[in-house]
């Protein structure tokens, strides 16, 4: 029977009220059941639509009665998506961010340079690489490593494949997920882009919990991305969108730890009134090569007029308050300085002295 049809004989077994179709129903199903037995007519309105069943053929009262049945059985909820908190298979993805740091228009550059444009394909990619590991529980402590990447690389081809900073996150031991935005696309360029604006930070930070959490399986999930804490990674050139992040703060309730890979080529004074603002919760850690070993050192002469104590290697576990600096030996170099720096897979490494986070 088409749906036209069916809808019609409803309307047409209804057109007496609710409750003769019901015991037309009744009736019609005693009858088919018992082979054609009559039923108890005691009351006047199961006899009256007893004697006008008998008119219609057996197969007709047959089709009548399961067609009333089901217009009576209450439609099945649809169940509320139920994921499992702990991620079974590793998840990776390119999104697209509204909050994210590009596209930006030079015009608002503080540099005060003007070389771009929003029409500059370099300065207009809004995508933010996202990756989950296998086994993540977001009902165990965690952290979200915010990745910055530095001069004339791609979040696909350097950060993914070539740094393999999403496999580090997977090898480690800890609770952690990634969230690395694009910045200047093959540029030699340390632009912050949008960070350099006070609050677009804690908003992209907002829009990561959203998203992570639609990765995981459920967007009612972005609340607990939320209590998640952070840890900022930035190589290379990345270290002025670092910088600029925990300058204009608003997260910082959130913010456990900076680690800088051969990163810090300036911006002295952020770092220093970030590592001194809130000292005993958060930790510092910059590991450097040549061309940063000068600027590495002028900052530990500045943590010395203050007699702020630092460590010139990695404890077993980093914890709250600690300031390490990891000057380089040979054999590191700064182009594979996120595989092999202090030792393969550094990121790792740091994560798994995190003790607080672990998987």
């Amino acid at each position: 029977m088409t749906d036209k049809r069916r809808d019609k004989r409803l309307h047409k077994l209804w057109s007496t009220g609710p409750l003769s179709a019901l015991a037309f129903a009744a009736v019609t199903l005693v009858t088919a059941t018992a082979g054609g037995a009559a039923p108890r007519t005691d009351s006047p309105m199961i006899a009256d639509s007893f004697a006008d069943s008998r008119a219609l053929p057996e197969s007709q009262l047959i089709a009548d009665a399961q067609l009333l049945a089901q217009a009576q059985t209450p439609p099945k909820r649809s169940s509320r998506p139920n994921p499992s908190p702990i991620a079974t298979e590793p998840k990776t993805k390119l999104v697209e961010f509204e909050n994210a740091p590009f596209p930006f228009d030079s015009g608002e550059d503080p540099r005060r340079r003007r070389t771009v444009s929003l029409e500059d394909q370099r300065y207009s990619d809004p995508r933010v690489l996202l990756h989950i590991p296998q086994g993540f529980d977001i009902r165990r402590p965690g952290v979200i490593v915010i990745f910055f990447h530095g001069h004339r690389a791609t979040i696909k081809r350097d950060v993914l494949d070539r740094q393999r900073v999403a496999d580090q996150i997977s090898l480690s031991r800890a609770n952690a997920v990634l969230v690395a935005p694009q910045f200047a696309v093959n540029a030699s360029d340390s632009s912050a882009g949008n960070f350099w604006t006070p609050g677009l930070f804690t908003l992209f930070l907002n829009e990561a919990s959203e998203q992570l959490a639609i990765l995981h399986g459920f967007l009612g999930l972005a609340r607990d991305f939320d209590r998640l804490n952070v840890v900022i990674v930035g190589y290379s050139g990345g270290f002025a969108p670092v910088a600029w992040a925990i300058h204009h703060g608003g997260s910082n309730e959130r913010m456990r730890g900076v680690v800088l890979l051969d990163a810090l080529y300036a911006e002295l004074d952020k770092f220093e009134k970030w590592i001194i603002g809130d000292r005993y919760r958060r930790f510092f850690v910059s590991g450097y090569l040549g061309s940063t070993r000068a600027r590495n050192i002028q900052l530990q002469h500045m943590l010395d007029k203050r007699s702020i104590k630092y460590r010139m290697s990695l404890a077993e576990r980093i914890r709250p308050g600690s300031i390490t600096f990891l000057p380089g030996r040979n054999g590191e170099n700064h182009h594979s300085y996120v595989t092999k720096a202090w030792t393969d897979n550094p990121l790792a490494d740091i994560l798994n002295r995190l003790p607080e986070y672990r998987r």
